[in-house]
């Protein structure tokens, strides 16, 4: 049985919503993508329940088994902050009635996840959840690309690195005996680049950022 994760990538004017299912450890399959808007002329309260209306119907549409978000953090952009949190928000109540975890992952985080560098562009990004999800063109607008980006990227953090007491805190690596006549999973270069990397975090006394 397939496991279904929805990555939301957090926006005030446009807020990116991925969903991809997870077969084993590393194949992740493409099920979903779109971008719920709200109009900056619009005031907030109103702009906050028409994304709100967006997400809660994606996720009672779908029904995922996890949301991976991105994780707000500081830069000098204060308003794009503020949205970003404005949004996480949202989603983190509608996830917590629906009785579905949540995961926040960092913009560095997803990227070595799914590039194998955390410092990639954008369009690195776009190109690189196109290849894994086998789809015909690049996923746009970016939040679109971000969205599904953030889905892979749990979905190949989670097995990998099972969450034990938080989904903030993965565990060390575990590997079941191989079956008889079957080859063990290996991490994919993108995988092992992201485990290298927070080990080389942890090494330091903190997380991947």
């Amino acid at each position: 049985m397939p496991r279904r994760i929805l990555g939301i990538d957090p926006g005030l004017t446009r807020c990116g919503l991925g969903i991809v299912d997870v077969h084993g450890r590393q194949r992740v399959e493409f099920v979903h993508v779109s971008v719920v808007t709200s109009s900056p002329a619009d005031e907030l309260p109103r702009r906050l329940r028409l994304l709100a209306d967006g997400i809660e119907a994606i996720l009672d549409e779908y029904t995922p088994d996890a949301i991976a978000l991105e994780r707000v953090f500081a830069q000098q952009n204060l308003p794009s902050v503020m949205g970003v949190a404005q949004i996480s928000g949202v989603v983190l109540v509608a996830a917590e009635r629906r009785g579905i975890a949540a995961a926040l992952h960092t913009p560095s985080e997803v990227k070595a996840a799914v590039t194998g560098y955390g410092s990639a562009e954008k369009k690195q990004v776009g190109t690189m959840v196109q290849r894994i999800l086998r789809l015909d063109e690049m996923p746009k607008p970016a939040d679109a690309a971000d969205a599904l980006a953030l889905a892979i990227c749990s979905a190949w953090k989670t097995p990998l690195g099972t969450a034990a007491g938080s989904a903030a805190e993965a565990a060390p690596l575990r590997r079941a005996p191989a079956a008889a006549g079957r080859t063990p999973e290996v991490p994919t270069a993108a995988q092992s680049a992201w485990l290298a990397a927070e080990r080389a975090a942890k090494t330091r006394g903190r997380r991947v950022r």
